[in-house]
């Protein structure tokens, strides 16, 4: 992780200095929690919990400052988790590091700041954990837990100004590629057995606070 860090954030400095040059730059740090779930594992629901935050600027790119770019170098967990029993239970934390690149307008009467655009992530940690099931009803392949080292996200992103520079922020993450190919599961719930082939996405919300200077 320290060695990524060292990476990362003179690649953030150098993107950001055409916008310094302009002297509409703000820079921030933010902190909060993620929710999270693996679309294509055969669970439902954003109950896997987890941390993100990290450091970003965001540059106006219009007098009126109602249009923006931010950029971001964070670490962030994702993953699923499952305690009800069916179909599994089970417990995947995914660790990445990600830059998000989003485009935002600003409501100067509301003080709503909205985004759009692209996350990269690049996973650090493949999927530590633990996976309990019954093998006489649905069996998860284990055997190849390897997840892609690379995710390309599509994000929505909403700030609202809570005092001066502090803001509480709602992003929404979905995977635009697959996270794992093909991952394999045997049903044996109904009278003939099934075999369930899936492609995986990362789905997160991060409810989070940003300083911004």
């Amino acid at each position: 992780m320290k060695a990524l860090t060292h990476t990362l954030l003179p690649i953030l400095m150098l993107a950001l200095v055409p916008m310094a040059q302009a002297q509409r730059i703000h820079a921030f740090v933010t902190s909060g929690l993620t929710l999270s779930q693996i679309e294509g594992d055969e669970l439902k629901g954003f109950r896997q919990t987890g941390n993100t935050s990290g450091v970003g600027a965001l540059a106006a790119l219009n007098n009126s400052r109602t249009l923006g770019l931010s950029i971001e170098a964070l670490f962030s967990q994702r993953g699923a988790y499952n305690s009800y029993g069916e179909p599994y239970v089970g417990r995947i934390t995914l660790n990445y590091v990600d830059i998000p690149l989003l485009l935002h307008f600003q409501d100067r009467r509301g003080g709503m700041l909205v985004g759009a655009g692209l996350v990269y992530g690049r996973l650090v940690q493949q999927p530590h954990g633990t996976l309990k099931y019954n093998p006489n009803i649905f069996i998860p392949d284990t055997t190849d837990m390897e997840f892609a080292k690379h995710d390309l996200s599509a994000a929505l992103d909403f700030r609202f100004t809570v005092w001066r520079g502090l803001q509480f922020n709602f992003r929404f993450q979905h995977s635009l590629i697959p996270v794992k190919r093909d991952w394999h599961f045997i049903d044996k719930l109904g009278q003939q057995e099934r075999h369930i082939y899936r492609n995986a996405y990362n789905q997160s919300i991060a409810l989070r606070l940003i300083w911004q200077f």
